[in-house]
């Protein structure tokens, strides 16, 4: 059904369709942000090897953490306090 909106000269217009192709162009924004999102498909000012680098640092800090939590866990950070010689 669509409203109609008398003018000041006499004319008439149709507010339905304007309203519906507006929620239509927004319905469709958002679709397309949460899809593709707000940037493009590559970094730019970054290459490939500088990406796959950033990468490789960021997984290798990320590897040397756990590592450094684990031997904290097991407390192998550590100096033991057992002797170095065999009891009788």
């Amino acid at each position: 059904m669509k409203s109609v909106v008398a003018l000041e000269d006499g004319k008439q217009e149709t507010v339905g369709l304007n309203l519906r192709a507006l929620v239509l162009a927004f319905v469709l924004g958002v679709i397309v942000l949460t899809t593709v999102g707000c940037k493009s498909w590559t970094t730019p000012g970054e290459t490939a090897a500088e990406a796959r680098r950033r990468r490789n640092r960021i997984m290798r800090v990320n590897s040397e953490q756990m590592v450094a939590d684990m031997e904290a866990v097991l407390m192998l950070d550590r100096p033991s306090k057992l002797s170095d010689r065999r009891l009788p």
